[in-house]
């Protein structure tokens, strides 16, 4: 999955890589520095042109508006983390997903149910999927009814030491660097071992409908 998504939550930078200061702060009290803090909490976000779905009446009647049968929209996506901190053995962040999907159909008449299939994936430094789900959720509508609403859940594991810094990584970044050092005015983040070693770290928990290839391209180009 490549496609670059809206993050419901800021990637947070797992435990804290120096003093008190808060996240982001640049230090010039005795040389220049970045303090920064990390979460093993992944983003959680929906990758772009999969956070709606639009059903058709008939394959034949093409993708137009007077052939639109069912327009359904994920919104108000949450997450919650337990980061493994606190855990015995096996620490795993454990983060779950909630969300609501909003349902709107063009003919009313009778009772219907309506089953749309939605995605719960795992992603590793922006491109790498480490695992995936599908899984259903069932919008009902009364006979007469426009619009429905339903909610879906999911869940994923990540093993907090692959999401956390290595120690000599973090040193880096948090480095305080005098004027007159060579690497002064050199941004450790875009150090590129450094940027490879973030992105290891990065993981992000991604939702959406699971589209076939020709509700992606709609999606995608209307």
């Amino acid at each position: 999955m490549t496609a670059r998504f809206r993050l419901l939550t800021a990637v947070a930078l797992a435990a804290t890589l120096a003093g008190c200061k808060t996240s982001g702060d640049i230090v010039v009290d005795e040389g220049v520095g970045i303090t920064a803090v990390r979460s093993a909490c992944p983003a959680v976000g929906i990758p772009d042109h999969t956070g709606d779905v639009t059903l058709f009446r008939s394959a034949a009647g093409g993708a137009t508006a007077d052939n639109i049968d069912l327009v359904a929209a994920m919104t108000n996506v949450r997450s919650q983390c337990s980061d493994g901190k606190k855990a015995a053995t096996s620490p795993k962040v454990y983060t779950s997903v909630s969300f609501t999907v909003s349902a709107r159909r063009t003919d009313t008449r009778g009772a219907r149910t309506v089953t749309v299939p939605y995605f719960v994936t795992v992603l590793r430094g922006g491109t790498a999927v480490v695992s995936k789900r599908v899984a259903n959720v069932t919008l009902t509508f009364a006979d007469g009814q426009e619009r429905a609403t339903a909610t879906g859940q999911g869940g994923a594991y990540i093993d907090r030491a692959e999401a956390t810094l290595p120690a000599d990584i973090r040193k880096r970044i948090t480095r305080k660097r005098k004027a007159g050092d060579v690497d002064a005015a050199i941004d450790p983040l875009a150090v590129p071992e450094v940027k490879a070693a973030v992105a290891r770290a990065t993981f992000e928990v991604l939702v959406g409908f699971q589209l076939d290839q020709q509700q992606l391209t709609y999606n995608a180009t209307r």
